[in-house]
């Protein structure tokens, strides 16, 4: 445990860090906007194309490991949604709150820290985990929240959800380098060596930005804040634990990394959702900094658990 602790605790400190640069305005929310774009649109997107075209298909790609996460984080979406409808909440701020619960930093935070304690092999796993967010979930908070709205599914949401999944490009680069793999199409050295240099930029640069978002970042509603963080720090890895393990059971590694990337924080994006809509951004907010200053603690128990099994 204290071993897990030690070896997370860079990651965590390079959120500090950035967290310092924000709070102190050494680097301002133009300079941390920035550099979420570039890591975002440029070096996360060139660590997972290069993984992905590398790796084997085969070795990527695990049918049970996606529909046991996938049921797993629907039932901590479930739960939050019923708690949310028993406060009287409507169906987009119920969203919101089961999207806090459920989807979490697995492309910024959970793939290099993952990588690093689990060996490269988690990558595969992680990408799948990160698939299954950003194609269901993402996709259903904006089918909840205009539903919600309009009273109905309209075509105009289903195109805006279409122009978002393709213009997404976690999405576009995990799905092209799956193809170049399954082509079995080598990847030319000059391309490696520019992927690889590019996406070494991806870890320190992603958590130096967590860092410096979480500056901006309130504190207001702790009470909700703290039931959300909870189900995506405790009940998210519980739910998909007893899924991967008893209910659809899988091999342990995959499940191991599966279950760790459960238990990551709250995923900034969400913030981004709910401050577009209009929609719970102060506790949106509130959810992402208390989980995140949580799992400092949380997230080496979690994966010192998985990895004694």
């Amino acid at each position: 445990m204290v071993d897990i602790f030690l070896r997370t605790l860079p990651f965590f400190a390079i959120i500090g860090l950035g967290y310092w640069a924000g709070r102190s305005r050494f680097f301002s929310e133009e300079a941390t906007a920035y550099l979420t774009k570039f890591v975002f649109y440029f070096a996360l997107s060139a660590m997972l194309f290069r993984f992905a075209a590398t790796l084997p298909f085969a070795d990527i790609f695990n049918g049970r490991l996606v529909i046991g996460y996938l049921i797993g984080t629907l039932c901590v979406y479930g739960l939050a949604t019923l708690v949310a409808y028993l406060r009287g909440l409507d169906i987009p701020t119920a969203a919101v709150e089961a999207q806090c619960a459920a989807i979490g930093n697995v492309g910024f935070l959970g793939l290099p820290m993952l990588a690093l304690l689990f060996s490269e092999a988690a990558i595969g796993p992680v990408m799948l985990v990160l698939a299954v967010d950003l194609v269901v979930f993402s996709s259903l908070i904006v089918i909840l929240i205009n539903g919600g709205r309009d009273g109905r599914l309209t075509l105009r949401t289903m195109r805006l959800i279409g122009v978002g999944l393709l213009k997404n490009p976690m999405i576009v680069s995990i799905s092209s380098g799956l193809i170049w793999s399954a082509l079995r199409l080598p990847v030319p050295a000059p391309l490696n060596d520019f992927l690889t240099i590019l996406g070494g930029a991806a870890t320190p640069g992603a958590l130096f930005a967590i860092g410096a978002s979480l500056a901006t970042k309130s504190a207001e509603r702790v009470q909700i804040a703290a039931w959300l963080s909870f189900c995506k720090l405790i009940v998210h890895p519980v739910c998909v634990a007893i899924v991967l393990i008893w209910i659809i059971p899988i091999e342990p590694f995959p499940s191991s990394v599966a279950i760790a990337a459960a238990a990551l924080p709250v995923a900034g994006n969400v913030y981004m959702l709910a401050a577009h809509y209009g929609i719970a951004p102060h506790r949106a907010s509130a959810a992402i900094l208390l989980s995140t200053i949580a799992s400092i603690i949380t997230l080496p128990f979690v994966i010192a658990w998985v990895s004694a099994n």
